[in-house]
């Protein structure tokens, strides 16, 4: 039964138990009494040991090297994250990409780097971490080639051949060839750093050949192999340099580490690229060649698209097979959630350990909550790659579902553990989007008691209404995961058809107040091409992301404006492409969703609009909207132009909710005779941005109430380099 809306007449949280979510509950298996006879899980194979050449990782769960836009910047907060994985059950986990000399670099992009004997005590530092809880740890060694411009170095490139350098910003600069002597000098380049590895106390070395970024894919593919002596030409012969290496490497290292080599499965680049079938030429020409095959698709886009365009386990096909060409163990990644796909995977023999990057980011604890049969409580990545961004914009990484990450260190957030509950005593949580729901879990988990009000008659806010659009369904895991776990918690009371004015409020009686209301679609085009609301003819229909979203479809010609950049515009063409209308997207950059380059799904975006008929105008933006169509406006020489259409949609900025707030703030003299003592503004309300932000604003908000105020000091700890 659904629960009443909040009346003046309550006080506080109601201590009576509420299950909003039971329809999530139902469909999950009961947790064992502790004196029942547990019976084999059918996840056990996943915890079998296993070797890896003269190592043995205790379970199958393997953390694959990923990114997190902190690098040799940041190399305490990404340690303390590395080693919360290995306190999740985690049985081998390695670093991002790790720069191993410096004639091989690839900024604007923060990475690891390995250059002297001055990296190895940070390096230090996370394998120590890692190594905490009995996971093995491993480092990533890359030397970039084609992918590494040296913008900081000013090294000239080195590749196979000499090419322009091949990055996400097209540096307009080219890699020389390497000659017999340059390749003398990298193969002991890379001696070197499996020696610094082994001092830095890894146990495993990953040689990266994969995603395109790694001199060992740029050796093996014919497309960045142009030579015409030993290393080049034949399969035999390109793959002559990567069994160098490895010989040098075992040589220098001898049986006290592991080498594992990343190989892409296929370019998917044309007859030119490395594909899946010479891959396998390849595996079962050096058939016992690494410790370990990692295997991952051919490019960065490719292997981790996000669930928009890629479902889980996407690579299986590319990967089944390739176990029976070698006796050594193999790694294969897809974006795995689901416990049955992973121990399925390993049962049938397709790979022996399940590799995960953003899994492990949205749940470091993954491992261990399948092994104490807590299925119900992993929060499963929904592979929006906000998670990516961090690196693209070289920055923090964020993730939507895991507020907590890269914040272990920074700000001593743990992923399951909260701090102890302040001096009040209860919250009222206002809104059931993202920000209200973390908000109001975490808040639960700290001790208060809880009351969620929501206008609406279900959770979600922003997420019920988007996972309903094309490629976002996977998205609702943020609502689905959050409402269960309310469902858990005595201390929280969940009200729909509950709108709630400031004279509500003030009468309740709570003692923090916290305001999640959310944000609207504006319609009068202001975001970043229209600082004021643009001209538009009212005889024109105007929509909006919301009015889609409730229901309120276009028809015939529709022309989308979208001055927001991220998905919204793209995904809402598609929908109405899918609906029969005849759609133009316009935009005033050079991209469709251009922000989305940051996610690596902008080209699959464009992709996907012209399969589906969308026209698509680029560097255009629309001056005014008249009563028989767009006016545009060439985004450099405002060269106008006219778009017949039916309708338009406009996909701008948003306002934030905060009326409410604001009649709060002006009787902030009636607060102590309320017994209120903070009234917060979060999220969306405050300030609209993507999801992982409202679901940060929601945490941090829990985290720090009724703590002591800082003042102007710094709300996190942060590195800093010291002085030569």
């Amino acid at each position: 039964m659904k629960p009443a809306p909040i009346r003046p007449c309550l006080r506080r949280a109601s201590a009576s138990r509420n299950l909003p979510c039971s329809r999530f509950r139902a469909s999950l298996p009961a947790r064992p009494r502790e004196d029942a006879k547990v019976s084999p899980s059918p996840y056990d194979i996943l915890f079998q040991p296993a070797a890896i050449g003269p190592l043995t990782a205790k379970n199958r769960f393997y953390q694959v090297p990923h990114c997190n836009g902190g690098g040799y910047r940041d190399p305490s907060a990404a340690a303390a994250m590395r080693g919360i994985k290995a306190e999740g059950g985690w049985g081998v986990i390695f670093t991002e990409q790790t720069e191993m000399h410096h004639t091989s670099e690839i900024t604007p992009f923060i990475e690891l780097r390995l250059w002297d004997d001055r990296d190895i005590p940070a390096l230090n530092r996370m394998s120590e971490a890692m190594k905490t809880h009995g996971a093995l740890a491993g480092i990533q060694l890359a030397y970039s080639g084609i992918n590494g411009p040296n913008l900081y170095t000013k090294e000239v490139p080195l590749a196979p051949s000499a090419l322009p350098i091949r990055t996400f910003t097209n540096d307009p600069v080219q890699a020389r060839a390497l000659d017999k002597s340059d390749i003398r000098d990298l193969r002991r380049w890379f001696v070197n750093a499996a020696k610094r590895s082994k001092l830095a106390g890894f146990d495993l070395i990953c040689l990266y050949g994969a995603h395109g970024f790694g001199i060992f894919q740029h050796f093996l593919s014919r497309a960045t192999n142009q030579r015409g002596d030993e290393y080049g030409g034949s399969l035999e012969n390109r793959a002559r340099f990567v069994n160098e290496v490895i010989g040098d490497i075992r040589d220098a290292v001898g049986d006290t580490m592991a080498l594992t080599l990343r190989v892409s499965l296929d370019e998917t680049i044309g007859e030119l690229g490395f594909s899946n079938a010479e891959l396998r030429d390849f595996i079962e020409m050096n058939a016992d060649l690494p410790d370990l095959w990692d295997l991952a698709q051919g490019t960065w886009e490719d292997c981790s698209g996000p669930s928009r365009f890629k479902e889980e386990a996407a690579q299986e096909v590319l990967v089944s097979g390739i176990r029976d060409l070698t006796s050594k163990p193999v790694v294969g990644v897809g974006r795995f959630t689901s416990p049955d796909v992973m121990a399925r995977l390993v049962r049938q023999g397709v790979l022996d350990f399940i590799g995960c990057a953003r899994p492990s980011i949205a749940d470091p604890f993954l491992p261990k909550k399948i092994e104490e049969g807590r299925i119900e409580d992993i929060r499963e990545c929904i592979g929006c790659n906000i998670c990516v961004t961090g690196d693209m914009t070289m920055s923090i990484s964020r993730c939507t579902q895991n507020p907590t990450f890269m914040e272990e260190w920074r700000k001593g957030w743990h992923p399951e553990k909260m701090n102890a509950k302040g001096s009040s005593s209860n919250v009222l949580v206002v809104g059931s989007g993202p920000a209200g729901l973390e908000a109001a879990r975490a808040l639960s988990l700290r001790g208060y008691d809880v009351a969620l009000a929501e206008a609406g008659t279900e959770l979600g806010g922003r997420v019920a209404r988007e996972r309903l659009l094309p490629g976002l369904a996977a998205w609702g895991r943020v609502a689905d995961y959050r409402a269960y776990q309310l469902s858990q918690r005595p201390n929280v009371e969940t009200y729909f058809d509950s709108p709630l004015s400031a004279e509500e409020i003030l009468e309740f009686g709570f003692e923090n107040v916290c305001l999640a209301t959310g944000a609207a679609w504006r319609a009068d085009g202001v975001s970043r091409q229209h600082v004021v609301p643009m001209p538009i003819d009212a005889a024109m229909t105007v929509l909006t992301p919301d009015d889609l979203m409730a229901g309120r479809l276009p028809s015939g010609r529709v022309v989308v404006f979208d001055d927001d950049h991220y998905y919204m515009g793209g995904v809402l063409a598609e929908l109405c492409a899918q609906k029969g209308c005849e759609v133009t997207l316009v935009t005033p950059s050079a991209y469709v969703s251009d922000w989305t380059l940051n996610t690596l799904e902008q080209a699959e975006i464009h992709r996907r609009l012209v399969a589906a008929g969308v026209k698509i105008v680029l560097n255009t933006g629309i001056a005014s909207i008249r009563a028989d169509g767009a006016e545009t406006c060439c985004s450099y020489t405002d060269a106008r132009g006219h778009l017949g259409c039916d309708a338009v949609v406009i996909v701008a900025s948003r306002s934030g909710r905060d009326e409410v707030f604001r009649a709060l703030k002006a009787r902030e003299a009636d607060w102590a005779d309320a017994g209120i003592r903070t009234v917060k503004l979060i999220g969306d309300a405050e300030a609209p941005g993507p999801i992982a932000w409202a679901t940060y604003a929601g945490h941090r908000y829990a985290r720090e109430l009724d703590m002591a105020p800082i003042g102007d000091a710094l709300p996190f700890r942060r590195e800093i380099t010291e002085l030569a």
